[in-house]
């Protein structure tokens, strides 16, 4: 039996890319379909928060943190491969890709 956390995840985005429009999608689908009702998500756009993309040490936008639970993960991309993002999160997922 798995036992549910709470998962905090951040994703980093440009208002104006169309792979963080992508990102925000897709990321949002995994959550709704691995996570429901036991994930929070902020979505922050480092165009308007340019002090946070600095302290985060972010090189890349779209980028997606996993804050907790523990240990934090970085994901960097449109999130459309899905395993290799359920994997992170320590869910179960085949991590070759392999989708069924």
């Amino acid at each position: 039996m798995k036992t549910e956390c709470r998962y905090k995840l951040r994703l980093y985005v440009t208002s104006t890319g169309a792979r963080s429009s992508r990102a925000i999608v897709n990321v949002r689908r995994i959550c709704e379909e691995n996570l429901r009702g036991i994930y929070d998500l902020d979505i922050v756009d480092i165009g308007l928060h340019p002090q946070l993309a600095s302290s985060e040490q972010l090189v890349a936008a779209p980028t997606l943190v996993k804050l907790l639970p523990l240990p934090v993960r970085r994901f960097v991309g449109d999130m459309s491969q899905t395993a290799r993002i359920l994997s992170g999160l320590n869910l179960a997922a085949d991590p070759t890709g392999a989708e069924g």
